[in-house]
């Protein structure tokens, strides 16, 4: 019985040197959306993420992709963001406009994160995961679920129940809590 040898030969030194390159650079990941506010779910994603990548850098679009109207402007949102995570070095929180692969590619980023909730996310997650692809066939989607507390979660929730009056406390850190409370008394 012949063994397989996985090696593969003829490969020059060029090759094996992209190859290495490749290899030690650091993962580095984007995790776009609108943080309208940032939630416990977005939370979690963000502390999943960085148990397989070395940096994320969360996104803040200036322009969302699905028609929604803001509760927070940008610069709020950022600075909620930043300071929810404050204490980890390994993420960063910036705003962008413009596609999402460009926004990866200037972060130098391979992946780009999504939160699925549900099943209906999958399909419209699906499709723009395929046309990222389409547009730089260098950048993968990597698809998280939420911690089973969260997977009902959604910003637009928090904000209409908050904008009702009702208590959100389980939902969101402390410092959005209390960001919510004031825009809404």
């Amino acid at each position: 019985m012949k063994k397989c040898d996985f090696r593969q030969s003829g490969r020059d030194s060029s090759e094996e040197e992209a190859r290495a390159s490749k290899a030690s650079r650091p993962i580095i990941a984007v995790y776009p959306g609108s943080f309208d506010p940032v939630t416990l779910g977005h939370e979690d994603i963000v502390r999943r993420t960085l148990r397989f990548c070395d940096h994320l850098v969360v996104g803040v679009a200036e322009t969302a992709t699905q028609a929604k109207g803001s509760l927070f402007p940008v610069a709020e949102r950022l600075e909620m963001i930043r300071a929810v995570f404050g204490s980890e070095p390994r993420v960063d929180c910036v705003s962008f406009s413009g596609l999402l692969v460009d926004f990866a590619r200037d972060e130098g980023a391979r992946f780009i994160i999504r939160g699925l909730r549900a099943v209906s996310d999958f399909d419209y997650e699906f499709q723009m995961a395929q046309m990222n692809r389409e547009l730089w066939d260098e950048v993968e989607t990597i698809f998280l679920t939420p911690d089973v507390h969260y997977s009902f979660l959604s910003a637009t929730l928090v904000r209409e129940v908050a904008g009702l009056g009702g208590d959100v406390s389980t939902f969101v850190s402390p410092l959005v809590l209390e960001r919510l409370r004031r825009r809404f008394s």
